[in-house]
């Protein structure tokens, strides 16, 4: 049995991680951790844990003794400290914030303003895409969960870059998140009067996800990949869904890509790729690890329009860091992950 420690279990991926955690049945959470809430219940923040499970929040400190596996879920800046314990002390460790992203200082200090305090240890880091770095990840022992943009726009372009089937290197992504992605912090965009029954992009051309997105693609397609990446909150709680946009090669078909897509992703349970000619919804994916994808064709313009969706909390980041836990220690890759999405 895995001892499993959360950090950060009062935030939304906190709360997701013990509650899918839950239901794992190689891995028990001996502590959860939330500085705000030392001595309170978890079904005091959230009832829906009430007669379920009734864990007290400890402190930071007691969660890294009591565990062998710590999952961080913190904001920027505020990982490293655990990790560099956790390597000290022989104990695994998932980030599920930003700070073991980027494999650039220089992109962290640009997009984060802040610097790497312990240097060596961004050495060890693992990218966690589950199922593209699943080799690197059994012999991890830190990973960077990835964001939840980037985990929906990456699966949903890893067989078309890999495979070299595009024309250009100057990708457009749209995107579109819940705002649980935008965490529990209150802004003037996610009060409830200004997001319901709205929808719009922000940070254009600006957000932190971009050179992670830029990266990851770069490495896919060896060769440097630049996106034009726009964002939009959707005025509903949690899933997310990228529309990409990709002029082809002239040689490649359509049906080309259909089977390059559906042979990369034949053996990977959580990625489905969609017959031709259904389109890929959020509300089919909610809950759930799953990252559906369906490829649709402008033929006017010999152009791919891929739609990637996942839910932001699951796929996006609590289950993805569950996946890679279960890769780590070799078992079941889908063990705790196995619920089916609702229908309505």
């Amino acid at each position: 049995m895995i001892k499993v420690g959360i950090i950060g279990a009062s935030g939304y991926a906190g709360a997701e991680l013990l509650r899918l955690l839950l239901n794992h049945d190689e891995a028990e959470v001996v502590s959860i951790g939330a500085r705000s809430y030392v001595g309170q219940h978890i079904y005091d923040l959230y009832p829906s844990f009430y007669g379920i499970c009734d864990m007290i929040f400890e402190s930071d400190e007691d969660v890294l003794k009591k565990a062998e596996m710590i999952f961080a879920s913190l904001p920027h800046g505020l990982s490293e400290k655990y990790a560099k314990y956790c390597d000290e002390n022989g104990k695994k460790f998932i980030d599920l914030g930003a700070d073991f992203r980027l494999d650039d200082e220089k992109d962290y200090q640009d997009w984060y303003k802040l610097g790497y305090h312990e240097k060596a240890l961004h050495q060890k880091q693992v990218y966690g895409l589950s199922e593209i770095n699943r080799d690197k990840i059994k012999e991890a022992t830190l990973i960077g969960n990835p964001g939840c943009y980037p985990t929906s726009i990456t699966l949903g372009l890893y067989p078309l870059l890999k495979n070299k089937m595009n024309a250009s290197c100057d990708l457009i992504i749209d995107s579109k998140s819940g705002t649980t992605g935008a965490g529990k912090s209150l802004t003037e965009d996610t009060h409830f009067p200004r997001c319901n029954e709205s929808f719009h992009p922000y940070k254009l051309g600006s957000h932190r996800h971009t050179p992670e997105i830029e990266q990851e693609l770069s490495k896919m397609a060896q060769e440097k990949i630049q996106v034009t990446f726009t964002p939009h909150l959707l005025p509903v709680n949690r899933g997310i869904v990228s529309t990409i946009y990709v002029s082809l090669k002239e040689d490649v078909s359509f049906d080309d890509v259909v089977k390059v897509y559906q042979e990369t992703y034949q053996n990977e349970y959580f990625v489905r790729v969609l017959p031709v000619g259904k389109i890929a919804d959020l509300k089919f994916v909610k809950y759930s690890n799953f990252c559906d994808i369906s490829l649709h064709y402008d033929k006017r313009y010999h152009r791919l329009m891929i739609v990637s969706t996942i839910d932001n909390m699951v796929k996006g980041a609590a289950g993805q860091a569950i996946q890679n836990m279960n890769i780590m220690y070799g078992i079941e890759e889908k063990k705790g992950l196995e619920m089916v999405p609702p229908s309505f």
